[in-house]
Parts: C-alpha cells; sequence; structure tokens
C-alpha cells in the first residue's frame, strides 16, 4: 500500500515512504513468506488448535482473555494437561478479571498437572480503579514454536458454538512463518512480567520459518504506550483505502476523528460497509453503537445489523487485499486500556477468503435506513444521550 493509496504497493520498493509512515505510527513488525489461513468460524478455530495441541512436542503458549470452565475449556485442559505428561512445556495466561467466573479450582488443576498457568494482573487493591481497568485482552495460541493462532475467540462454549442459544460469531487465523516469533515475543513479554515460573521463550529449535507468500505486519497495543498504536493502525488503512472499506465489529466507540476518516474516505469515492450487532452481550454497547448512526448514514456509509447471533467478530478489509484481524474492538478501551493484538495480512487470495465471509455475513445483515433510525423512540433517544458520557469507560 502506498502514500497514494494503492494497495498493490504494500511492503514494494515504490511505497518505502507510507511504509515509513506506518512503521513510526504503529511501531508495526513486518515480516514475509507467511502462510496465513482464514478460520471463519469457532468451529473451524478450536478444530485446528486442539489438533495442534495434540502434536505438540516442545512447548505451548496460550494467553487468553476468558478461559471458561465449561465444555470446551475443560476439552482444552484435558488436552493441556496429556500434553504436560509427555513432557512438553506448557504456559496459560489468563486475565484475571476476564476469568472472575471461572472456579479458582479449574486452574488449581492444571498447576497439579504439570500446567504452569498465571493469572494477568491480579487484583493490587492499593492501585484502586486503575487495577480494574488494566486488562489483557489478546487471543494468542503458540505450538512448538512453528504455527499460532490468534483473533477475538476466547475459551468457551459460546465461541465454539457447541450450543445454538449460545453461539457466538466469531473468527480467527492460523499462522506459519516468521511472524509467529513476534507473536512469540508478545506472549513472553507478559508472562515474564505475571509469572514466577520462567518458560523457554529463548526455544529455537523449532522457529517459525518462511513457508508462504502472505506479507503479515502484527501490531501490539496496551496502556503502557505514549499512543494508540492500534488505533494508528486503523486509521492508516482507512486512509490508504481506494476502492472499498469493509468492517465488522461488535463494539463500535471509536471517537470523532475515527469516524471522520471514514466519511472523508466515502467523499473520495471509497465504499464504506460496517456490520454491527443486531444483539449485543453487552446491551449498553449497543445504545452507544446506534448513537453515531446517523451521521454514518448521512455520510453515505451503509449500516447494517447482523442478526441471529450474537456478533464477536472483529475485521476490516480494505481494497480487497488489506485484511486486519484480531482482538482489538472499535472502541477507546481496546486503543487506550487493553493489551490487545491484530494481524495485518498482505495477500489478494487471503482478502478473497475475508471479502467472501464479509458477503456471507452481510446476506445474514438487515440494511439500516436513516428513516427508520430516526423513528425511534425518544425513550431510546435518551438511553443513548445517557450512555455516551460512559462510552469511555466500555
Amino acid at each position: 500500500m502506498s502514500l497514494s493509496g494503492s494497495p498493490r504497493k504494500f511492503l514494494q520498493p515504490d511505497s518505502v515512504r507510507y511504509f515509513n509512515r506506518f512503521r513510526r505510527s504503529t511501531a508495526a513488525n513486518f515480516s514475509h513468506g507467511n502462510t496465513i489461513a482464514l478460520l471463519r468460524t469457532g468451529g473451524d478455530f478450536f478444530g485446528e488448535m486442539f489438533a495442534a495441541i495434540q502434536q505438540a512436542q516442545q512447548t505451548i503458549y496460550l494467553e487468553f482473555y476468558i478461559v471458561r470452565a465449561d465444555r470446551t475449556g475443560s476439552h482444552l485442559a484435558a488436552l493441556l494437561k496429556k500434553a504436560a505428561a509427555r513432557g512438553v512445556e506448557v504456559c496459560l495466561l489468563y486475565d484475571y478479571i476476564g476469568c472472575f467466573d471461572t472456579p479458582a479450582s479449574f486452574f488449581r488443576d492444571l498447576l497439579k498437572n504439570g500446567v504452569h498457568c498465571t493469572p494477568f494482573n491480579p487484583p493490587p487493591f492499593r492501585n484502586g480503579i486503575t487495577w480494574f481497568d488494566k486488562r489483557d485482552h489478546r487471543k494468542i495460541a503458540l505450538i512448538d514454536n512453528r504455527v499460532a493462532f490468534t483473533g477475538g475467540l476466547n475459551i468457551g462454549d459460546e465461541y465454539a458454538g457447541g450450543q445454538k442459544t449460545l453461539y457466538w460469531r466469531d473468527l480467527g487465523i492460523r499462522i506459519e512463518g516468521s511472524a509467529v516469533q513476534e507473536l512469540r515475543c508478545l506472549f513472553c513479554e507478559n508472562w515474564q512480567t505475571e509469572a514466577t515460573y520462567q518458560p523457554l521463550c529463548s526455544y529455537t529449535t523449532a522457529t517459525g520459518t518462511a513457508s508462504g507468500d502472505d506479507h503479515v505486519a502484527i501490531v501490539s497495543g496496551g496502556p503502557h504506550h505514549n499512543r494508540s498504536r492500534i488505533r494508528a493502525a486503523f486509521r492508516m488503512a482507512i486512509v490508504g483505502a481506494t476502492a472499498s472499506i469493509r468492517i465488522e465489529t461488535p463494539y463500535f466507540v471509536p471517537g470523532p476523528r475515527f469516524i471522520r476518516g471514514l466519511l472523508r474516505a466515502v467523499q473520495r469515492g471509497v465504499k464504506v460497509q460496517l456490520i454491527l450487532p443486531a444483539k449485543s452481550d453487552v446491551p449498553l454497547v449497543r445504545l452507544v453503537n446506534r448513537s453515531s448512526y446517523a451521521i454514518l448514514i448521512k455520510g453515505g456509509i451503509e449500516v447494517y445489523e447482523l442478526g441471529g447471533t450474537v456478533l464477536h467478530g472483529k475485521v476490516m478489509l480494505i481494497d480487497g487485499r488489506w485484511s486486519v484481524i484480531g482482538s482489538a474492538n472499535l472502541d477507546q478501551r481496546s486503543f487506550h486500556r487493553n493489551f490487545e493484538v491484530n494481524v495485518i495480512v498482505s495477500s489478494t487470495d487471503f482478502g478473497r477468503q475475508v471479502d467472501e465471509m464479509f458477503t456471507d455475513d452481510l446476506a445474514h445483515s438487515r440494511r439500516i435506513s436513516l428513516e427508520e433510525h430516526e423513528r425511534r423512540g425518544f425513550a431510546v433517544r435518551f438511553l443513548e444521550w445517557l450512555a455516551a458520557p460512559i462510552s469511555w469507560f466500555l
């Protein structure tokens, strides 16, 4: 992608100016020679990840915001205990707040069976609200430093699609190649901050080497950064668009500057489509989402709501080629206060897969018209007004 916006120039010699600007703004780590597979459903994601865990020979490193003690979580625990029993080094980093409802006995059992697991940011109550507001929202699985999985899925039945009443629409990716190294470094940084046991982060026998044709950039974010690298990457991707922007996200509270970027894209002839949830796991967020519908629709952005499930997937597709998939939502929490990771893939073939997935979700979504939106009642408008000031904390 060049500074003028041509996606075909991404990582090519005539895009040095854009490349350098993107790298300075986001501190992204670029690599080539990767193979990226799109895992369109929770079933796909967990099927491949569990199979890789079963085949692990040296190391399994997991970092997840939520790990539930349900059927999916119990199956993962059984696989991890078997891996530890055969001599595999297994490390699980989970967020303390995200796993607040998970029984402590679940993690104690893992520890007793050789799995090194530790919570991220357990409560130092002397820090007050600053402790509660710091969360590790990443979803990363690393197997033998050879293959990685990431995306928006936590460990739980609702993500795996095991029960239709609980099914959430989510997605992930499988990575082989040199980009695995960057994800391993991110895991090790957080693990070494939180845990007393130190894993074999320097283990290099089975390295992630070049194995394909996909160009990848890893963008990480956290509250320790002076500015939001996650937001900068999203905004620069939008600035580079020349034909189309397709976004699917559960939480859309990006702030006025981000919205202006989308509106400017429409003004220069870019088609912008946005899929948001018709049903949210956080009803308050849905109110805040809808508060921006009027300005989006009036500005020429197509706004859709996905029905029949709870939308939790996070994906952006620029010009059918530049794909952004990861853990970050388009909200202030992901931009500034969570630890997040996004993977940017420059690939025509992979972009085509993402485009087809988006089109399928679009077929199950309903387009919101300005007339329909403005017919919402006074009570809804009043609730939106009340919710707006707390959007920063969602």
